[in-house]
């Protein structure tokens, strides 16, 4: 008997949304029918998702939201998988399709954002770093943590623990100096960075390019023969992906110092908080003690059961 073979899908699309709860019960339907599990994201600009299943699962469930109005061009990005990197199928209408806390500076049609950083090509971007040199400044527009195992190589990686971050940082000034310059953004899959662009555009940044189909589509055509440094972060139970056997490992223990790119929840099943740990440090699947943001937090905790898959935080 044949098994069956699972894969990821990663996948975007802004287009206006009239009814996002009509929306949410379409898709929460199909990802049911065909056993995918993974996340969807539901907002009035558009539909955002990771989701988990085997091929021929995927396949059925692409075709029928391309069906959407606006959604007929999406780039989805195939990865390997094993059926066991999401625990559940989660459906969620939001406001906004990533959380900078801007919707309002957000206007799309049919297709995408409108007045967004200029798509670059994978190869498109290391042209251009080829003829303008330290001209080009790389932004990333991550969560911080995320670029401790994996960054273009250079870039600049603002202290942001969240999205709703990113507003308040670039008004800081910190980055002023960066606002005539050829600034590149990247994020795991490009969604980020549709929004990021936007919001560095309105706040004076005068050349701002995304890439197309983010750190994702780079890391397939260049391995780690590019500008790409280190592993990917990934919002699921494989933690992170290298693009070749031969990748940096970046990241350090945050017990031992040692080389990893393994991250770990906290001990406290209500911290969002990943550290970095070697197996060493910590053989189990979650750290024993909790972290000290959470400590810091609150007092009381709920320990976390190892035998759950990792958090998944959004943004």
């Amino acid at each position: 008997m044949c098994m069956a073979t699972n894969k990821i899908v990663l996948f975007y699309g802004f287009t206006p949304i009239a009814d996002t709860f009509a929306v949410k019960l379409w898709q929460r339907e199909l990802a049911a029918r065909w056993d995918l599990r993974g996340r969807i994201i539901v907002a009035p600009s558009g539909i955002n998702a990771t989701l988990g299943g085997t091929v021929q699962a995927l396949k059925r469930y692409v075709k029928a939201t391309k069906e959407y109005p606006g959604l007929q061009d999406i780039d989805v990005k195939w990865s390997a998988g094993t059926g066991a990197e999401f625990p559940r199928l989660s459906v969620k209408v939001r406001p906004e399709l990533v959380a900078f806390g801007a919707p309002d500076e957000i206007e799309v049609q049919p297709g995408g954002v409108i007045g967004g950083g200029q798509h670059l090509a994978p190869a498109q971007v290391n042209q251009l770093v080829k003829e303008r040199g330290d001209d080009v400044v790389f932004f990333d527009g991550r969560n911080a943590f995320e670029a401790q195992t994996g960054r273009f190589r250079g870039a600049v990686v603002p202290a942001v623990e969240t999205t709703h971050d990113f507003i308040k940082e670039l008004e800081s000034g910190k980055y002023d100096d960066l606002k005539d310059k050829a600034v590149i953004t990247y994020c795991t899959g490009g969604v980020r960075c549709e929004i990021l662009s936007v919001l560095m555009k309105n706040r004076g940044f005068n050349e701002v390019y995304q890439i197309e189909g983010g750190i994702v589509r780079y890391g397939e055509q260049f391995g780690s023969g590019g500008l790409w440094d280190g592993t990917l972060y990934v919002f699921d139970g494989r933690g992170s992906v290298a693009f070749g056997a031969d990748a940096r490992t970046l990241g350090r223990c945050t017990l031992c110092g040692g080389a990893t790119d393994r991250y770990l929840n906290c001990a406290d099943a209500a911290c969002t908080h990943q550290r970095l740990a070697c197996r060493e440090c910590v053989p189990g699947a979650a750290f024993a003690n909790r972290c000290a943001q959470c400590v810091e937090e609150r007092a009381e905790w709920l320990p976390r059961h190892l035998d759950r898959a990792p958090n998944q935080p959004v943004g």
